[in-house]
Parts: structure tokens; C-alpha cells; sequence
């Protein structure tokens, strides 16, 4: 379940429609036996994870991540975020950009949900993976 909830966001990434099939995998657990769980979950994560997360689904998954924080941004980060996100589903800016901005809005509200998930610190900033998404 901890699994689950930290990468969330990534699933939503590559499939929405796998992040509640597994979903369902997971609200389902407690009814089966662990091994079958697994099994049933990596069988449908892997292929999910093999579908290319394409700039309109990290949009939506940013896009997303701002409404966590949509009644605590003055008017000026209400406007200047979604064009920042819409500027990166068109290709003009690096992803890397907007995920900044909603990890600055993490640590700024505190935003335990969101510090959780792995989308915004999948790895190593040295490897610098987001740079040319």
C-alpha cells in the first residue's frame, strides 16, 4: 500500500487507467493472500510503466499536483503556474521546471502527501533525468 501511495503520481504519468486498476489491487488486499497480491500487482505495474509518459500526461499529473495547493497561491502563482506547466506540455520548458516550482509549494505548505511521491524526486538530481523529458 506504501508502494502504491508513494508512486501514485508516476503511474498517473504512463496510465491513468492502470493507476486505478491497480488501485483496485490494492483496496483489495487485505481480502487475499500477500503473494497473490504481488504477483497481481507487478503483472499490471511493469506494463504500465512501459507506457511512454508523454508531456500531456505529465501536465495533467502537474496540473493535478497544483490542486493540492489551489486555495493557499495568491492570484499572481494561480497564473503564473499553469502557464509554467502548459509551457512544458507544449515543449518549450523542461519538466524540470514546473516540478521545481510544486516542490518549492511542497516544502513552502508543507504538503505531506505530495512529499511523498516519487514523481517529484524519482532520482538522483546528478543524473539530471528530468532535464530533457
Amino acid at each position: 500500500m506504501d508502494f502504491h501511495t508513494r508512486h501514485k503520481l508516476i503511474l498517473m504519468s504512463h496510465s491513468q487507467a492502470a493507476l486505478r486498476e491497480l488501485g483496485r489491487i490494492v483496496a483489495g488486499a487485505k481480502k487475499r493472500a500477500a503473494p497473490a497480491v504481488k504477483t497481481d500487482y507487478l503483472s499490471r505495474l511493469m506494463p504500465a510503466l512501459a507506457l511512454h509518459a508523454t508531456p500531456a500526461k505529465h501536465a495533467n499529473v502537474l496540473q493535478h499536483a497544483m490542486g493540492y495547493f489551489k486555495d493557499r497561491l495568491g492570484p499572481a502563482e494561480k497564473g503564473d503556474l499553469p502557464e509554467l506547466i502548459e509551457a512544458c506540455r507544449v515543449g518549450q520548458v523542461p519538466l524540470i521546471a514546473p516540478v521545481s516550482v510544486i516542490r518549492h509549494l511542497v516544502v513552502r505548505f508543507d504538503e505531506s502527501y505530495l512529499r511523498g511521491q516519487y514523481y517529484l524526486d524519482p532520482a538522483p538530481a546528478e543524473l539530471m533525468l528530468r532535464n530533457h523529458v
